[in-house]
This record gives C-alpha cells, structure tokens and sequence, in this order.
C-alpha cells in the first residue's frame, strides 16, 4: 500500500498542536478538560490563530493515516482537511461509506486526549457513520 505523502512539516504539526493545546488550556487547571471543546478555553489566553489550527488539523489528520493507512474511513475536519485512513474496503466513487465529521476544535480535543471518543459521540460534537467510522482505538495521538 502507497504511503501518503506529508505536506505539513512533522516538527512544525507537532508545535502547532503543541501551541493549540497551551492556548486552550484553562489558566490554573493543567491537565484538566475545560468542559468546552472551543477553540479558545476559558482562561485562556489569546486563542489560536486560524493558521495555526490549520497546520494543527492537517499535521494531525496526516498523522491518523499513518498510524493506520487505508482508504476505508474518510475524516472531515472542515474547511481545514480530509483524510483517509483505515484499512478495509475502498470506496471509489460518491460518498464512502464510513465518514467522520467534525470540527476543528473537537478534532483536536480527541488528538490531545482532552475528550474522548465516547464524549464526543455522546454529546453530538462529531458525526460517525458506519461500520469502521469508530477511531477511538487510535485516539488520542
């Protein structure tokens, strides 16, 4: 199986998730969720650029696919990236049938391990449908 092509520097993804987990991370509480998976936590200082989040995005989604290359799931990370990943049966044409969709700010939570999978699913901050459309396994990062 081809392995993708990196677009987003490793060390550079790396500091921007970094970066994006420091400027969300509520101002006395290291290392506890802040109950909000916004872009900015309360407490927080200044939020995180839009580029920032970006190369957090992408660096992250890269990194999903190679942990587990595949074709079989398709993540939406909306207007920042798509990737897909998993091994299992390839779609080629129209909409796959294994899709994940959500946004930047839950995205990153579930790579940083600041929410769960389960979390995320129960409080309808991201959509997974079928069969293969469960990432908790690789999550966080």
């Amino acid at each position: 199986m081809a392995v993708a092509r990196r677009r987003v520097n490793i060390e550079e993804g790396r500091a921007a998730l970094a970066a994006w987990q420091a400027a969300v991370e509520p101002s006395g509480s290291a290392g506890e969720p802040s109950g909000s998976a916004g872009e900015s936590g309360s407490g927080a200082g200044t939020p995180p650029s839009r580029s920032l989040i970006a190369t957090a995005v992408r660096y992250s989604l890269e990194e999903v696919t190679a942990r587990a290359p595949g074709n079989s799931v398709e993540v939406r990370v909306p207007p920042f990236g798509v990737t897909q990943c998993v091994e299992g049966p390839r779609h080629t044409r129209g909409t796959p049938p294994n899709v994940i969709e959500c946004d930047a700010a839950t995205w990153l939570s579930l790579v940083t391990g600041r929410m769960s999978w389960a979390d995320a699913v129960s409080n309808h901050q991201l959509a997974a449908s079928g069969l293969r459309a469960d990432l908790s396994e690789l999550l966080p990062l």
